[in-house]
């Protein structure tokens, strides 16, 4: 992925918001953007989307796009002179009473602000779009016929969006193969690829969800999916899973699906560029310029896998 080039970036006096050059877009435009891309009503009910700190009057130049909103990802953005951090996990998911800098998610917020640059949050409202999240996992494993594992209650004449998708491989391919597609289409994670089946069973049908999907078990099987790719697959859910599939099938790990678990973070990156695209794209139709950049800050938490060698 291309390294953002860094641009000098100095905030305004506090307490002034420039107006925006004829072709930068207010952050309030911005907002607007992002709320066609993937309405906040579309977002899950127990959810923390749209804007957590940032003035609509101030300009716009620079976004940098991440998965998380963590200080690592805050240095990036402040170096690369962003205007607007655009992240898919919530940054105070759950309510809180202060947001003092003695705790790193209140140090965030006041670095932010501090610099002059805004926090914006498109989670499960951009895991139901279309193009949405699961849309992109499933792009870079060539799937094609993509339809939503779970449909949006919400918008029940909107047979596109929704949370998942189910697909179709080119070509029937063995599960180990598979994989290996699942691992060169990802970004690198110490976790790797986990698989739970039949190395040799061919699969070509197949479910995604980007981020934890193990709740999600009895809409894959409805959809006839050969595979699932999700990520955070806990023991009982997935022992549970394929125990299902092998009764279903009478005959070990020959049912379906089988398994593939990959790290969280590396399952949602892959929307991050799209966003991006469409962002500049619709700005642009407006008559205004942003510079959009996809985080190069890796942000899955595991930093060393060490093999198992005991017996």
């Amino acid at each position: 992925m291309p390294e953002p080039t860094p641009a000098p970036h100095s905030a305004p006096p506090r307490g002034t918001a420039p107006a925006p050059s004829p072709s930068a877009p207010a952050l309030g435009e911005v907002l607007e953007v992002l709320q066609d891309l993937h309405p906040e009503r579309w977002a899950q009910p127990w959810d923390a989307v749209g804007l957590v700190c940032g003035d609509p009057a101030r300009p716009v130049r620079r976004v940098l796009l991440a998965v998380d909103p963590v200080e690592a990802v805050v240095d990036e953005a402040l170096d690369a002179g962003a205007d607007l951090l655009l992240v898919h996990h919530p940054l105070l998911l759950r309510p809180v009473s202060s947001v003092a800098a003695t705790t790193p998610k209140g140090r965030v917020v006041h670095r932010l602000v501090e610099a002059g640059c805004a926090l914006y949050v498109a989670h499960t409202n951009a895991d139901a779009a279309a193009p949405g999240v699961s849309d992109a996992l499933a792009r870079v494993l060539d799937l094609d016929g993509l339809v939503p594992l779970e449909p949006l209650a919400a918008e029940p004449g909107r047979p596109e969006l929704g949370i998942g998708r189910v697909g179709t491989l080119p070509a029937p391919e063995r599960l180990a193969d598979f994989a290996d597609r699942v691992a060169q289409a990802l970004p690198a994670t110490e976790q790797g690829v986990r698989v739970a089946g039949d190395p040799d069973a061919l699969v070509q049908r197949v479910a995604v969800c980007g981020g934890s999907g193990d709740s999600l078990f009895a809409q894959v099987r409805a959809s006839g999916a050969d595979v699932y790719v999700t990520a955070d697959l806990r023991h009982h859910p997935a022992s549970e899973a394929r125990e299902s599939a092998a009764f279903g099938a009478g005959s070990g790990a020959a049912g379906t699906p089988h398994l593939v678990d990959v790290a969280h973070w590396a399952s949602e990156w892959p929307w991050l560029a799209g966003c991006a695209d469409r962002l500049v794209t619709a700005l642009a139709a407006r008559g205004r310029t942003v510079d959009a950049h996809v985080s190069t800050t890796r942000t899955d938490p595991w930093a060393l896998r060490v093999p198992s060698r005991g017996e």
